[in-house]
């Protein structure tokens, strides 16, 4: 007599065509993968969090940057801001502070900012 409940995919019982945690072929789906996310920070939102941006020391670069964090944080004050030039003037150090609600937001912040072309770092 044999057992048709086994896990090994070739019975007819209740586990028979499902992946399980022993699957090591097994993919986490994406909201399992954005919770697992959630649960594995150390930041308790809501939470000021600063990301500090380098480039260029231009207006365009500037503007640019804050339009990228304004798509992701809309309407943060100008007091969020910080910027810093280099010693000789060519690069600009630019922090931004802003309340972080979720995980998912400081990653949109930081695709959003180094998307651009002349970012030279992104902390």
């Amino acid at each position: 007599m044999t057992d048709d409940s086994s896990p090994n995919g070739k019975g007819n019982g209740p586990l028979d065509g499902q992946l399980t945690s022993c699957d090591p072929n097994a993919k986490p789906t994406l909201a399992e993968d954005e919770a697992t996310l959630e649960r594995e920070t150390l930041i308790d939102f809501p939470s000021e969090f600063p990301v500090k941006i380098m480039g260029p020391a231009t207006e365009a670069f500037i503007n640019d940057i804050k339009q990228a964090v304004d798509s992701v944080v809309p309407r943060l004050p100008d007091s969020a801001w910080k910027e810093r030039a280099s010693g000789k003037g060519n690069f600009v150090g630019l922090t931004v502070t802003f309340t972080a609600t979720s995980r998912q937001q400081i990653d949109d912040v930081y695709r959003a900012i180094t998307a651009h072309p002349d970012v030279k770092m992104c902390l």
